[in-house]
This record gives C-alpha cells, sequence and structure tokens, in this order.
C-alpha cells in the first residue's frame, strides 16, 4: 500500500458524528463476515491474501459495534451480570469491588459506550481459522494469542509484516500496556480512517452521549470522564505507524 495515501483518499471516507459514537451504523458492508467501515475492504484483503501465502486464514471475528451493543456489555458487567476478568484473564469478583474498582475492571477489557474504537468500522479482532477447528469458540484472550496459544504463530508473523510497514496501513492500538486498556494482541485498527475518527472524539463529546444514556455508573463516569477518557480512550500518536499520525491533528467537523 503506497503510505502516501493517507488525507487525500480520507476525503472519499465519509463520517458522520451519530457514527463517531457508534450512533449510525448506515455506512457499514459486510463483505468480510462481519460489518465494517468500507474504507478497510480492500487493505484488510491485501493483508488477508498475504496471510494466506504464509499459512495462515486471517479472518474476523468481530468488526463493527455499535453504541446500543456496546451499551449492553457494559449494563451488564456493570450490574455482575457478566464476568469481570483481572489483567491476566482470571475471574473477579463483582461483590469485593468498590466502585472506582469495578470501573476500572470493566475499562480493562471493554470500552465505555460511545468509545469504543470499535464504533467506526475501523477496527478488528481478528484469529487463525486453519489453526483451530470450525466449531472453536474465538474467546479472544490472551492465552489464545501468546506463546504456545493456537493463534501466536498468525500473531507473530502479523508482528513482523508490522514492523516492515507491510500492513495496508492496519496497526495494534493496544499492543503494549499503557496502564489503561490491557494489550489486545488480536486488535487491529486501520489507521487511516480510525485517525481521523479519534480526532472527531472529544471528551465533551462523549460527555453529552453518556450523559444522555441509560448506563450504569453514569454518576461515578461523568465524574471522572476526563481521567478515564486520558487511561482507556485515546491512543497516543506514537502508537501509530507514522505515516499516518499527522491525521490525528486533522480533526472533523459536522
Amino acid at each position: 500500500m503506497d503510505t502516501n495515501r493517507t488525507r487525500d483518499d480520507m476525503d472519499n471516507y465519509r463520517l458522520t458524528e451519530a457514527l463517531i459514537c457508534g450512533q449510525d451504523e448506515s455506512l457499514m458492508v459486510d463483505v468480510l463476515g462481519c460489518p465494517v467501515h468500507p474504507a478497510i475492504v480492500a487493505p484488510f484483503e491485501a493483508l488477508r491474501s498475504d496471510a494466506a501465502r504464509a499459512g495462515f486464514e486471517l479472518k474476523i471475528v468481530s468488526g463493527f459495534r455499535g453504541f446500543d451493543r456496546q451499551l449492553a456489555i457494559w449494563n451488564a458487567k456493570a450490574s455482575g451480570r457478566r464476568p469481570l476478568l483481572d489483567s491476566n484473564g482470571q475471574s473477579l469478583c463483582f461483590n469485593e469491588l468498590s466502585c472506582e474498582q469495578l470501573l476500572d475492571a470493566i475499562l480493562r477489557w471493554s470500552a465505555l459506550p460511545g468509545a469504543s474504537r470499535h464504533h467506526w468500522g475501523s477496527d478488528i479482532d481478528v484469529y487463525d481459522a486453519a489453526a483451530v477447528a470450525s466449531d472453536y469458540a474465538v474467546q479472544l484472550s490472551p492465552q489464545e494469542v501468546n506463546e504456545g496459544g493456537p493463534f501466536a504463530p498468525l500473531h507473530d508473523w502479523l508482528d513482523h509484516q508490522l514492523a516492515n510497514g507491510a500492513s495496508y496501513g492496519f496497526f495494534r492500538p493496544y499492543a503494549e500496556d499503557r496502564g489503561g486498556i490491557a494489550p489486545e494482541r488480536w486488535h487491529l485498527s486501520y489507521a487511516p480512517l480510525s485517525a481521523r475518527c479519534e480526532s472527531a472524539l472529544t471528551p465533551g463529546r462523549l460527555r453529552q452521549v453518556l450523559a444522555e444514556a441509560d448506563i450504569e455508573l453514569k454518576e461515578s463516569i461523568l465524574a471522572h470522564l476526563d481521567e478515564l477518557y486520558r487511561r482507556y480512550v485515546a491512543v497516543p500518536k506514537e502508537a501509530y505507524p507514522s505515516a499516518y499520525a499527522p491525521l490525528l491533528a486533522v480533526g472533523e467537523e459536522y
């Protein structure tokens, strides 16, 4: 992929204010096995072809996820109806957590509704379908993608592609632990699109959306939103491929 194709191509990636917070899925297309933004289709197919030549069957297990779906996940975890995990993927006891600990436990693995990168259709969770049986239930766990896991060889190969600028604009926004979201080796983001979306998402816009939502822990979320945004939403410019980092400053007007 020509890494000079950045801002000019972005003019063709129509965004809406509602899309930024996951409230507009009208732009999504379902041609890769799940809904995604059309901008990522061609680069993903190119990456998938390269993976196939290397002996992997690169597939998407999760693409676009709307606000309502993210809200349902959040509320289930915040009310103890869905498991909570620590940084090692081990279960936590809901009743033993303070409100602050509960926020951190949820946000370690799940985004705030309105702030998920999956809202944009630019971000995907991937696995190697050739490494497991057809009825295997992908967990998106560290054990699956780290050494000894069934998807570790795929991700080792992706490490090489990313390091050598051969990933067609995809990168890992959660490649390392920055004290917020846990590392997610399976999570890929299409930088030319996600950088622009991230520029358009602001704490103020997120605050407005959450204030109007029927969300558990709302009072605590809004009281600490600036800090939560810094720790769990913002991905630093240096995490993006250098060719696309300037798009973070472009912003989006509606």
